[in-house]
């Protein structure tokens, strides 16, 4: 059987990309090669970027009500083919069919908000600035975008920025994670069918080339990233420099705070699903857990070691488990799986206990594939890497505090900022802790605090590198540019 290789598309055409190589794209749960994706040269993705500068011209000219139309198409395209991009996600990233439905169903409602442009982008105005002198805000498109995807949403996270862009008037490039390259590759294919013109829509694949390329290349306008930490702040002073607006969303660490008060079943079975869905795999997924009180500690430790060994841990598209809700899949690749089992390592040294062990764990007919089982550490303190250190896997570290205050301190000292959720009844609790905890989304009793796509998504610290967040009304700043108008006419 021929391994398909993956295209890029540009200027409204499909094409085989101008490369310097290929990289196999592997399905996680089984070590099976699924595609070759191209690592794009400098040259392929300068002709996307000329392409989309061309398409601007005339793109941001078209009234904001017809920009949209080509939205309305995609969604409904989209809808109903849902299970067909679900599947394809689940075999290239291993995250489980529900996990991915639910990823699909971010997608609608991010182009469905974006649908609304013809009121979001209205500007201001204001008449009597002065004498016989009015003021005026509008905003404008600025010209081409690009964005840097992540392997944990192939589908969702383009999608936290693409319908914008459009909507505004801008032309965009999405550069597809080299690791799950397929599932926009097929959404590609639904976008080709929704009737943009040529240009205003590109898809390329690659590497460091060609996100390096968006950096020097003076007709990109902005970018956006989601990554590590590490990469966002090189991909925020190489944006800085050139003078382009950027978004680069970080690394995390989410916390959930166990009061005394907490509705204790219906917290664990919250948390599991927090920290294992996607095996860890997401920017919003708590790998910490800080119990208040001596009694709660003890609880939470052994209620949720019990909760965590009645995982399920398989093949996702395996038939037997594909309808489970909680079924935890592989991580990404052999170098992720590594990179866990040394941090669990280094966790056994740092001291602390681990109450449950995932590693060595072998899931009959899927030998060859990536997998680390639900891994609890208890006896955690502040500051050990294991509760420093993202190790995006299904690593979960439990601290304990004696009040409140220094559960919020706990939380305010780390270095990520993204996520955090309190479980409580307790109304003054849950005020301080929403006022008081230095993070960008926050949950009452809500495992995953991701808002909704008419609510921002981003964090703080060292989890964002921008001042604007992704989704929703906000990230239309990003988009636009406000132009202030002073006017005034003398009489004839």
């Amino acid at each position: 059987m021929s391994i398909k290789i993956v295209k890029n598309y540009v200027n409204g055409q499909w094409r085989e990309a101008e490369n310097t190589g290929y990289l196999d794209v592997e399905n996680p749960s089984t070590g099976e090669i699924l595609a070759k994706t191209p690592l794009s040269s400098q040259a392929e993705v300068n002709q996307a970027i000329d392409a989309a500068y061309e398409a601007y011209k005339s793109w941001k000219n078209l009234p904001v009500a017809r920009r949209v139309q080509p939205l309305y198409k995609l969604v409904d395209l989209l809808r109903q083919n849902e299970d067909k991009i679900a599947r394809l996600l689940v075999s290239e990233m291993g995250k489980s069919i529900p996990d991915a439905i639910a990823e699909m169903k971010r997608i609608f409602e991010n182009i469905e908000v974006a649908c609304g442009m013809p009121v979001l982008q209205q500007g201001d105005k204001l008449i009597g600035a002065s004498f016989g002198i009015d003021g005026e805000v509008i905003r404008l498109p600025l010209g081409v975008f690009a964005m840097v995807a992540p392997f944990n949403f192939p589908a969702m996270v383009p999608f936290w920025f693409l319908p914008y862009a459009l909507a505004t008037g801008n032309t965009y490039i999405v550069k597809a994670s080299e690791q799950v390259p397929l599932t926009m590759q097929l959404i590609t294919e639904y976008i080709d069918q929704c009737d943009f013109p040529p240009g205003v829509f590109n898809l390329v694949n690659g590497d460091k080339i060609a996100v390096d390329t968006f950096m020097e290349s003076p007709k990109v306008k902005g970018v956006s990233l989601v990554g590590s930490s590490n990469t966002c702040k090189i991909i925020a002073e190489k944006c800085a420099k050139a003078n382009k607006r950027f978004q680069a969303m970080g690394s995390a660490k989410n916390h959930l705070v166990a009061m005394p008060d907490a509705k204790m079943d219906d917290m664990i079975r919250n948390m599991i699903s927090s920290c294992y869905g996607c095996a860890g795999q997401r920017c919003m997924a708590s790998s910490a857990i800080v119990a208040v009180g001596d009694n709660m500690y003890k609880k939470v430790c052994e209620k949720f070691v019990k909760g965590s060994k009645e995982v399920i841990v398989a093949n996702p598209l395996d038939p037997k488990v594909a309808d489970e809700q909680m079924v935890m899949g592989p991580v990404i690749s052999a170098k992720s799986k590594k990179f866990i089992l040394e941090m669990i390592e280094k966790g056994i040294k740092e001291g602390a206990t681990l109450a449950l062990d995932g590693r060595d764990l072998v899931i009959s007919g899927c030998e060859k594939g990536h997998f680390v089982g639900p891994t609890v550490f208890t006896d955690v303190k502040p500051g050990m890497d294991i509760h420093n250190t993202e190790i995006f896997g299904p690593v979960v570290v439990i601290l304990k505090a004696d009040t409140i205050d220094e559960a919020i301190n706990i939380i305010n000292e780390h270095q990520y900022g993204n996520g955090a959720s309190i479980y409580t009844q307790n109304g003054y609790w849950a005020r301080k802790f929403k006022l008081d905890t230095e993070c960008g989304m926050i949950g009452i009793n809500v495992g995953i605090p991701a808002p909704v796509s008419y609510l921002p998504f981003g964090g703080m610290k060292k989890s964002q590198y921008s001042d604007i967040k992704a989704q929703g009304k906000a990230v239309i700043n990003f988009f636009t540019e406000d132009k202030i108008i002073t006017e005034r006419y003398w009489p004839e």
